[in-house]
């Protein structure tokens, strides 16, 4: 019989590809994944698990160059963020339809933060893409979700690994995928291409969300360096308090938030990360029989 595993998938920006690759690692090995919650990106491919369309957005976002990325970036003129992050999801409606997430096949939750009551919005019903599109939405970058008077930001901001949410049945594995783990300075970068143009454009942009700002100096890079290290620490107390049967994890200084067109990079990184954990699992499940 397949062992079966209640899947937790972190917030992270564009490492979150990463979770695609630990993925197809896990069914490789044989488990079984019967459930899964996710923050963030860990919505986004969570959910598309979940509903059984992987594969399609797989294919989708390996195609990527930094072209097409600059092309979803939906800039608006709005006070309480940069991006509307409407247009990545309408892109992908055309090829995955949406689907209620009490219609999936595997039970899912995805994870998004009430900033008025300052209090976790757990997804289990309804639209997926209203789901990860509230999830997703991080300060400042992305404009929030307005619903029922309160306004919602991205799940990482109180829940980075949502491993209360999972629906996990009395014999599962926990299994947590962390995107914040260890710095590791020598994850191979994307080779260089001749456009030039584009990638000092895409440079400049990045600069502007990740460090950049719209009035002063250091406005940006003051709040993901604060939002990073609160969401780091929140990540490694939530590990210590449920102790996962397997983390699997990834350096969080792999990728940048918007580098999506690293998605087959990413991809292999989660691979390789899931073999290890695998592995050292195994070993241990040996030395303990």
């Amino acid at each position: 019989m397949k062992q079966n595993v209640a899947l937790v998938l972190s917030s992270g920006g564009s490492r979150g590809l990463a979770h695609i690759g630990v993925i197809s690692e896990l069914e490789k090995h044989g488990f079984q994944i019967s459930s899964v919650s996710g923050s963030s990106i860990g919505s986004v491919i969570g959910g598309l698990y979940a509903m059984g369309k992987i594969q399609e957005y797989t294919d989708w976002v390996s195609s990527f160059n930094k072209r097409d990325v600059w092309g979803f970036m939906d800039f608006t003129l709005a006070t309480n963020g940069l991006l509307k992050g409407e247009r990545v999801f309408d892109k992908m409606k055309t090829f995955i339809p949406d689907m209620n997430i009490e219609d999936m096949p595997i039970p899912f939750a995805a994870v998004a933060t009430d900033i008025i009551t300052e209090k976790e919005v757990v997804f289990t019903h309804g639209s997926f893409y209203k789901a990860a599109r509230a999830s997703v939405a991080i300060p400042a970058i992305f404009t929030p979700v307005k619903c029922n008077n309160t306004i919602i930001v991205d799940g990482g901001v109180l829940n980075p690994i949502p491993v209360e949410y999972v629906s996990r049945k009395n014999g599962d594995l926990l299994i947590v995928v962390n995107l914040y783990g260890d710095k590791k300075t020598d994850i191979p970068k994307e080779s260089n291409n001749n456009n030039g143009f584009l990638n000092r454009l895409m440079n400049t942009i990045s600069t502007l969300i990740i460090t950049g700002d719209k009035h002063s100096a250091g406005y940006y890079s003051l709040l993901s360096g604060t939002t990073s290290a609160m969401i780091h620490r929140i990540a490694k107390l939530s590990i210590e308090k449920h102790k996962p049967d397997m983390i699997i994890n990834i350096p969080y200084d792999s990728a940048n938030t918007f580098d999506f067109f690293k998605a087959k990079e990413l991809i292999q990184l989660g691979e390789s990360a899931a073999k290890v954990a695998i592995m050292n699992y195994s070993i241990i499940q040996q030395e303990n029989e």
